[in-house]
């Protein structure tokens, strides 16, 4: 029965890091509609820019591999978007170019959408 709380943990952890990642890539266009998004979305896209930039792991991997062994389970090496995400687009792994271009498309996505909301700011 802990084996299965544990594992549930972890997947909240998961689904979590994953929205978290939504968010911190996506989450400028939610500001074009509710813009107090933007005072929680910056500092999202700024950690997640940070991360990718120097190569370091969220510290939600960690955790949730902490978690999985608890449970019984095998952790797994790496960071969270090497294992899941970069798995089926890089079967080999990530390179750090890879992981610089995918910081750099997340930061140039939401200046995009930052833009865009300090023009409508602007007219009104």
């Amino acid at each position: 029965m802990p084996g299965m709380l544990y594992r549930l943990a972890a997947e909240g952890i998961l689904l979590l890091h994953l929205a978290f990642i939504v968010f911190a890539v996506a989450g400028g266009w939610l500001a074009l509609r509710w813009p107090w998004v933007l005072g929680l979305q910056l500092p999202a896209c700024a950690w997640a820019v940070w991360i990718m930039a120097s190569g370091r792991i969220c510290p939600l991997t960690p955790l949730e591999n902490h978690l999985r062994q608890f449970a019984g389970e095998q952790g797994y090496a790496g960071g969270f978007i090497e294992h899941y995400l970069l798995a089926l687009i890089y079967p080999d792994g990530i390179t750090r170019e890879v992981q610089i271009a995918l910081g750099l498309v997340v930061l140039c996505l939401n200046l995009l959408a930052w833009v865009i909301l300090l023009r409508r700011w602007h007219r009104a």
